[in-house]
């Protein structure tokens, strides 16, 4: 058996082992003492790629924060409904408030949910906030479901309106007639400072279109779907 082939010395075997475990805790040592920010980073990306929620849950929080002062400075403006422009429950231990367009099919498609919501929740409120900012007719459409507010009819044109669709003339005279108003808007001063106001708290909040929804300390971007409405809710709850 020549040198190359001969097997290591007991000893030898063990200082090699020995060398092994040793080279790798320096090895480690160095990454933690010399790179803690090449760990810390590899250590971020694995998470975020094992767990993606952790960004989403990372983006509401800085979203949260940003707009805590906007909420803690207007929530009575915000919560406080028009006239008769809400639904459910008329003492609320939560309120959602929606800025919504008649016009906005994502709107529209967020509706049932609130009404579900509404449904399972009898101490929910739900107050809505005119944002009309596809045309002219979601500005009649506006101002006509304001008129009925005042006159206490704002569930009748609410609901008739979404059932008739989109606010074309003749969707807007059915949902003026199931509310027993006339068709055509007036001129009225609360309800374009009402208009006004709404544009003004929606720019604070951040709104790049419809639906926003308020709830508690959260500020909801787009028709996020039922269950992130319901888990809004249930979050407002537990921080009473």
């Amino acid at each position: 058996m020549n040198e190359t082939n001969r097997p290591p010395k007991r000893g030898t075997f063990g200082a090699a082992v020995a060398g092994g475990i040793i080279g790798s805790l320096l090895t480690a040592a160095l990454l933690i003492f010399a790179a803690p920010d090449y760990l810390s980073s590899r250590i971020v990306r694995q998470g975020m790629l094992a767990e993606p929620q952790i960004l989403n849950d990372t983006v509401d929080a800085l979203r949260d924060s940003q707009y805590a002062p906007v909420l803690a400075q207007h929530r009575t403006a915000i919560e406080t409904p028009f006239a008769s422009s809400w639904k459910g429950s008329a003492k609320p231990a939560v309120t959602i408030v929606e800025f919504y367009d008649y016009a906005c099919p994502y709107c529209k498609a967020s509706n049932p949910h609130l009404e579900q919501l509404m449904r399972e929740n009898q101490d929910l409120r739900v107050v809505f906030r005119e944002l009309p900012i596809l045309g002219p007719d979601s500005v009649v459409a506006a101002r006509l479901s304001l008129q009925a507010s005042k006159l206490g009819r704002f569930g009748q044109y609410h609901d008739a309106l979404w059932e008739a669709g989109k606010p074309g003339q003749d969707a807007v005279e059915r949902a003026a007639r199931a509310a027993g108003i006339p068709p055509q808007p007036v001129q009225d001063a609360a309800i374009e400072a009402e208009l006004k106001r709404n544009f003004q708290l929606a720019g604070q909040l951040g709104a790049t279109g419809t639906p926003l929804f308020v709830v508690g300390d959260k500020v909801l971007s787009g028709a996020v779907g039922y269950e992130a409405l319901k888990k809004a809710v249930e979050d407002a709850r537990k921080k009473g």
